[in-house]
């Protein structure tokens, strides 16, 4: 895999990509692509390299928020858009197929869309995938953010989201900021109030993910809904 330490001065990182492929650039080098140009005293590469570093990864800067990319020296409206329309392009590729085929198919690819919603950020948020009588997916909505180590998630809030989404079913994931995927004992007593209240409405509860830093547990396959 290639790696960012290689000097970048003279590379032409597009003619590079068109030659012999995106996957001989190195993450810098395919971030310079989109931004284009850089400041004075840095070149595109170099910038790259920065925002990498700056941000800890790939992951988070793609996850970024437009606050946060602005806030960085250089970087602009204009960059920003773009950085924010890689990330949008990106979420859409994974959820397109969960839209066409029953989410129960595929488990491996709803964890890594939840993964990639929620396993960069620093503050636990929850989601919830509603799905239709086909158990495929009408919409992904944040439904609670909270804390470095709780959001408050409220029954009669889901329930009510659900209903307004028309959906037959739903699957609920929230993240651990810890980095850990256990699920803790206030995660199982939620699960199960869930699946009570959603139960009242004829909606089913098929699962609740917990999202660390590089797993994602699902409370169904631990037998645990």
């Amino acid at each position: 895999m290639p790696q960012d330490t290689v000097s970048p001065c003279d590379e032409r990182p597009r003619e590079r990509l068109l030659r012999h492929g995106a996957h001989v650039l190195t993450s810098a080098e395919l971030l310079a692509i989109l931004l284009r140009t850089g400041t004075r005293g840095r070149d595109a590469v170099t910038m790259g390299r920065e925002l990498i570093a700056h941000f800890g990864g790939l992951r988070p800067l793609l996850a970024a928020e437009s606050v946060t990319l602005l806030a960085f020296p250089g970087l602009g409206a204009a960059k920003t858009c773009e950085l924010l329309a890689v990330q949008e392009l990106g979420r859409r590729s994974l959820e397109e197929p969960l839209r066409q085929t029953r989410i129960l198919n595929q488990p491996e690819r709803v964890k890594e869309f939840c993964a990639m919603r929620l396993a960069h950020l620093r503050v636990e948020h929850c989601i919830a995938l509603f799905l239709d009588t086909q158990l495929q997916l009408i919409d992904c909505v944040e439904i609670a953010r909270g804390t470095l180590s709780q959001a408050s998630i409220y029954p009669r809030e889901v329930v009510k989201a659900a209903l307004a989404h028309h959906a037959a079913a739903l699957i609920l994931a929230h993240n651990h900021p810890s980095g850990l995927a256990e699920p803790s004992p206030a995660d199982v007593s939620l699960t199960h109030q869930l699946k009570q209240a959603l139960a009242l409405v004829d909606v089913r509860l098929l699962d609740h993910l917990v999202v660390g830093a590089t797993e994602v547990s699902s409370l169904a396959e631990r037998g645990q809904i």
